[in-house]
């Protein structure tokens, strides 16, 4: 019949010659003779790796947990030429490089940068920690029994079971952040034809362009009711811009967003919420601070601070020298009554600073003024609780540990609360997720470059991202 042929043929498609096809032949008779006879391969005595074998597998790990962090294929090569470890599972020789790498996958590594978490050093600070427990939460729980708020089970939908009194006003929560777009953010993954070749690039980022804004789950993006007027701030950052980002800034932004809320939302009772950067919380130039204060009386000690005029200009004196103001704020007596920290006029030392053993003296801490300037090498012991040095003892006073920002001093003075939240924080407020969609939306539409262009879509996308939580 055709038998050879069909041999041959099949052979032939899995690439053998007519050797493979005679031996076809002879496995085919065999097996119409008696089903139980079945060919086995002879390339290999085993196509089943070693690095199955439990024991082996559980020997690597072992050492390569002993080598530490930083392991390399190369370990389980030097490994395996141990004469005492290939007599133990039967090697002759050790394994060759690529081998010790497809082991490694085998072993559950792979070769890629370090998986990294949040930060942990400094959240479990005390300080940090008591302002979270003491005063940011409970400032939250305080307020949030008459904040607005949705079920659960569909986000669109009012949970009025969570309503509070209607005597109380209503609590609305804004959040603060700044986000910086640039020219040349846009989509990087697409369907690129195998007929496109390489297209050349703009270096670096652009033009970039940060826009500060508030947002609240009320109402999204603050702005009046007809979008009139908005709460938005752009900011061209750089020495050629706009300059950088100061406190002044952030508040000038906090009194147009008061503005906004006092002209159209006047009912209701507003909580400011801004991140702990050092430009929010910055403190005025002259206010109390423990640092660096000497512990005897000085005639030359004050605050090294740039004196600016009305404009924020820097002023010189008539050496071209930049002025310095050096006089620090007073402190509190326990009856509310101001503490000169500086010798008055008419005294012999007029003008001179007081020193830390004087401010706590007149203070009535006689035997606290008596203590040693600092811990010996810095180190404090806990018994003391606060009270093993001069310095440490006058920082935890609460004229000088009570210290507002410029920020709150200037909300408060308007009837709104300003609350920081706590250092070290998660980054899941709301708020990132608005910045997340905007920049999605604006990397779809942005293919230009320029300044002029990237202000537009700035603007432009802001109210389409007023609810991109809920969506």
């Amino acid at each position: 019949g055709k038998w050879q042929q069909a041999s041959e043929d099949t052979a032939l498609f899995m690439m053998k010659g007519p050797w493979q096809g005679q031996n076809l032949r002879v496995w085919a008779k065999a097996y119409i003779s008696d089903h139980t006879q079945l060919p086995t391969h002879c390339f290999r005595k085993s196509n089943i790796s070693q690095i199955t074998n439990e024991s082996l597998a559980a020997d690597i790990k072992r050492h390569l947990q002993s080598v530490g962090k930083y392991i390399w294929a190369q370990d389980i090569v030097d490994y395996l030429k141990d004469l005492d470890v290939q007599k133990q599972h039967g090697f002759k020789k050790s394994i060759s490089l690529a081998t010790a790498q497809q082991w490694m996958k085998e072993l559950g590594y792979h070769w890629k940068k370090e998986p990294k978490g949040q930060y942990h050093d400094g959240h479990e600070h005390d300080n940090i920690v008591k302002y979270r427990q003491e005063v940011f939460l409970l400032a939250w729980a305080m307020s949030q029994a008459c904040m607005h708020c949705w079920k659960k089970e569909n986000v669109l939908v009012d949970d009025i079971t969570t309503t509070s009194p209607i005597s109380d006003p209503h609590v609305v929560v804004l959040f603060h952040n700044e986000s910086t777009f640039y020219a040349n953010d846009c989509w990087k993954l697409r369907w690129v034809h195998k007929s496109e070749g390489a297209i050349l690039q703009p270096k670096g980022e652009g033009a970039s362009l940060m826009v500060a804004h508030f947002v609240l789950a009320d109402y999204g993006w603050l702005e009046s009711p007809y979008r009139k007027e908005s709460a938005q701030v752009l900011f061209r950052v750089g020495k050629q811009q706009d300059g950088y980002y100061t406190n002044g800034d952030i508040i000038q932004h906090a009194e147009k967003v008061m503005a906004i809320l006092e002209k159209h939302y006047p009912n209701d009772h507003h909580i400011l919420i801004f991140d702990n950067a050092t430009t929010h919380v910055k403190h005025a130039d002259d206010a109390l601070s423990a640092q660096h204060l000497p512990k005897k009386p000085s005639e030359i000690w004050g605050i090294p601070i740039t004196a600016r005029d009305a404009h924020r200009n820097i002023t010189y004196d008539a050496d071209g020298k930049v002025v310095k103001k050096i006089l620090m704020a007073p402190a509190r007596f326990e009856n509310g009554q101001p503490q000169p920290l500086y010798v008055l006029e008419g005294h012999e030392r007029a003008g001179w600073f007081k020193g830390m053993a004087q401010i706590l003296w007149e203070q009535g801490y006689t035997e606290e003024a008596k203590l040693n300037y600092e811990c010996l090498n810095f180190k404090c012991l806990v018994e003391k609780n606060g009270k093993c040095y001069c310095c440490r003892f006058l920082y935890n006073q609460p004229d000088f540990a009570n210290v507002r920002s410029l920020l709150e001093k200037t909300c408060r003075e308007q009837g709104f609360q300003v609350l920081f939240l706590p250092k070290f924080h998660c980054e899941l407020n709301f708020i990132e997720q608005c910045w997340g969609w905007a920049k999605r939306k604006y990397n779809i539409v942005n293919s230009h470059h320029h300044q002029k262009k990237l202000t537009l879509n700035g603007i432009l996308l802001m109210p389409s991202t007023a609810y991109p939580w809920r969506q």
